[in-house]
């Protein structure tokens, strides 16, 4: 018997290696479909050698072509279903595939046994077969239009007993990962009918394991972390799918993340398993910023203007939960752990230092501006002091939470730059966070208070627009080209965020001159590391501010690359778009690239040769330029340039290398003129691709907007100059 059922595995594997790699080639086996399919249906689930076999007998060699089986049979349904739209199989390879399919599941039942198989003890057998059942529904769904009724019982019935285990993972996934695919491909009239068949049983899932009431009682303590990401994942893909029902009824298990929104941020705070606190907050942060899915659905797919009925309540409910829990101390029982890496992580002891989870500190520091942003928006009206100093005192919160667990944002002398150091490396978080800010700043800023004592308090909130915008110029060199990026880039949401600053800055020119001298003289460590595209990785560019009560000094430090004629830019990073590539460019006066041969900026002042060529209104700005700079300075600047090597042209916007420090005046004026000739690069190249039709969108709004903010400029300093 051993003998025999050693002959009949050996003969099942080769079978089924056969059939799968003639479905990778795209060509038809030589054994029949019906024989397939008996071989599947044997080895998957209903295999009576195993049952025959003595125990322990070939367990490992059975088990293995158990998962050889389910793989396949998730191979050939797969094919099917990728068929159907784009037909990728051969005509005879999707026949076959198709005669298997009929004979397993209308024939011999195989949903019957996979789903009997999700609460099989082996993990990887119950995966396995939530796997090959999921890919059968969702073949389903799209042939039929209806609902496979096995699986769908043994999922409602999982969900409403809600008792912890493999069978209640395995639905878990399951029912997600059908979601995922009707999602993926916009198939919305049966997303409606799936979610209408789940509905009742999803509500009563996650009322037992994250109740609303009684929250210092979590019965998912009873779930494994497994089980309880799992649950979250699906709490995600519900609350994707709600992002697409325009003005159609919305079902209450899409509006489960919102509803028990109080009691997610309560398991961050009570949860005694870290990754699952940060599974929660990153699931409300993609709540709270409208991001549910955008890891793995289409971008276009998640993109809806209309929303449903019940959109911003739900959203009001959530930013609700969120401020009354700050209000509440939610802050101090966060925790925040040190930084992961590919080994897990460590606690860093000594005079080395400790770096916390940066993951946790944005996602809550996101979680909360964008909570009080909503808050605005659907309050309604305008507040008054009273609602302006609840907003700061929650700023208050916020930066005290983030001292206590990020020792370097305690070090800075301006708060305004927590927002460059805590989002420096997240562009989208950044503009979310800024965005957040500048719409509550000015909600706030109607309060009635005198603008010196707004901007004051805005400061020592850290919030203040002027501040955030000239912290973001500075961290990329007062750059225009990755400005551009930001533009053209659909990754965040800058363009909003821009205009709507620009038209604040036009309406506030001496706050702006005011964040020019505060932002300088700041103690704000801010350092850039980019290698070259084009050099070794050892090329690094570091550019540190460090700011004195009086003055404020710049460094450059430059490895030396294999040419001695060549720089390395401040700015010198891969950027979205070559612009000087297009055959419609205009290679002599598209200034967006950085070129070898130009002259290195060694500190924060453009030379006045620079803003002569650059900022129309030339002879205003060069002599208020060089009527607020000794001439030593100028000198210095000028001898930087004559020294540039032969062959070379300085570059527009790049920064020369005073021997002594600037007085804290001087670099105010020098910020201003350094952001504003910024601006006004970016005005020409806009201007530029779009007389060439080269730019993604209408950006005439925009460029009139960078024109009046220029004449702000040019008018302070002429006006400043005849006094």
């Amino acid at each position: 018997m051993e003998h025999t059922a050693s002959c009949r595995e050996r003969a099942s594997s080769t079978c089924l290696t056969h059939v799968y790699r003639c479905l990778q080639s795209g060509l038809c086996p030589s054994h029949s479909a019906a024989e397939v399919a008996g071989v599947i249906f044997s080895r998957s689930l209903g295999g009576e050698d195993r049952q025959r076999a003595p125990a322990g007998y070939c367990h490992d060699n059975s088990l293995e072509l158990t998962y050889i089986s389910l793989t396949l049979v998730e191979k050939i349904i797969s094919s099917l279903t990728s068929s159907l739209t784009s037909h990728s199989l051969p005509p005879p390879v999707a026949l076959f595939c198709a005669e298997i399919v009929s004979v397993l599941f209308q024939d011999m039942d195989l949903m019957s046994q996979l789903v009997h198989q999700f609460h099989a003890e082996d993990q990887l057998l119950s995966h396995l077969t939530a796997k090959s059942g999921s890919t059968w529904v969702f073949y389903h769904l799209l042939k039929s239009g209806t609902v496979c009724p096995v699986w769908e019982q043994m999922c409602v019935q999982a969900f409403h007993n809600s008792t912890p285990g493999t069978e209640l993972d395995a639905c878990l996934w399951s029912l997600t990962e059908v979601l995922k695919r009707l999602l993926k491909g916009a198939h919305q009239e049966i997303l409606w009918k799936l979610l209408a068949v789940f509905d009742s049983s999803l509500s009563v899932l996650c009322s037992k394991f994250i109740p609303e009431e009684r929250r210092e009682e979590f019965t998912h303590s009873r779930l494994s972390g497994t089980t309880f990401c799992l649950l979250l994942d699906l709490l995600e893909v519900l609350t994707a799918s709600s992002l697409i029902c325009g003005a159609d009824v919305c079902f209450k298990s899409q509006r489960l993340t919102h509803i028990h929104s109080s009691a997610l941020l309560t398991t961050i705070s009570c949860s005694s398993q870290y990754f699952v606190k940060k599974r929660v907050l990153l699931l409300l942060k993609k709540a709270v910023l409208q991001k549910a899915g955008e890891d793995w659905a289409l971008g276009e797919v998640l993109l809806s203007g209309l929303k449903y009925e019940r959109f911003n309540s739900d959203m009001s409910m959530l930013s609700r939960s969120v401020l009354i829990a700050v209000a509440a101390d939610w802050l101090q029982s966060v925790q925040v752990e040190s930084a992961s890496f590919f080994g897990g992580t460590r606690h860093i002891g000594g005079d080395e230092g400790q770096k916390p989870d940066c993951v946790m500190l944005s996602g809550v520091s996101l979680l909360l501006l964008k909570s009080m942003e909503l808050h605005i928006q659907t309050a309604g009206g305008t507040a008054g002091v009273d609602g302006a100093t609840e907003v700061y005192g929650y700023l208050q919160s916020l930066c005290g939470f983030l001292k206590k667990n990020r020792v370097e944002l305690m070090e800075v002398t301006h708060p305004c730059c927590w927002v460059s150091l805590l989002f420096g490396e997240q562009d989208d978080d950044m503009m979310e966070a800024s965005k957040a800010l500048l719409s509550i700043f000015l909600h706030h800023r109607l309060s009635g208070l005198e603008e010196s004592a707004e901007l004051e308090a805005a400061c020592a909130s850290g919030c203040n627009p002027h501040c955030h915008f000239l912290l973001l110029l500075q961290s990329i060199s007062f750059d225009h080209s990755i400005l551009l990026d930001f533009l053209i880039s659909t990754e965040t949401c800058f363009l909003e965020y821009f205009v709507r600053y620009l038209k604040y800055l036009r309406a506030d020119w001496q706050g702006f001159k005011a964040a020019c001298g505060k932002v300088s003289v700041s103690d704000c460590h801010l350092s850039l590391q980019n290698s070259r595209p084009d050099s070794g990785a050892g090329d690094l560019c570091e550019l540190t501010y460090k700011g004195e009560p009086e003055q404020v000094g710049f460094s450059l430090c430059v490895q030396p690359t294999d040419s001695p004629v060549e720089t390395i830019s401040m700015a010198a990073g891969i950027h979205l778009v070559e612009y000087s590539s297009s055959d419609e460019s205009d290679p002599e006066n598209m200034d967006c690239q950085d070129a070898p041969g130009t002259s290195v900026c060694d500190n924060g002042r453009f030379s006045a040769s620079d803003v002569k060529q650059k900022i129309s209104g030339p002879p205003i700005i060069k002599q208020q330029y060089e009527s607020s700079h000794p001439p030593g300075l100028l000198s210095q600047s000028n001898s930087a340039h004559e020294r540039t090597p032969e062959g070379s042209s300085s570059l527009t916007g790049h920064m020369s290398c005073p021997a002594t420090a600037p007085l804290s005046g001087q670099v105010t004026c020098e910020t201003s003129v350094s952001a504003v000739l910024c601006l006004s690069q970016l005005r020409e190249v806009v201007t530029r691709l779009q007389t060439k039709k080269l730019f993604p969108y209408n950006p005439s709004s925009l460029i009139k907007l960078l024109e009046q903010v220029q004449d702000c400029f040019q008018q302070t300093h002429l006006s400043h100059f005849n006094e």
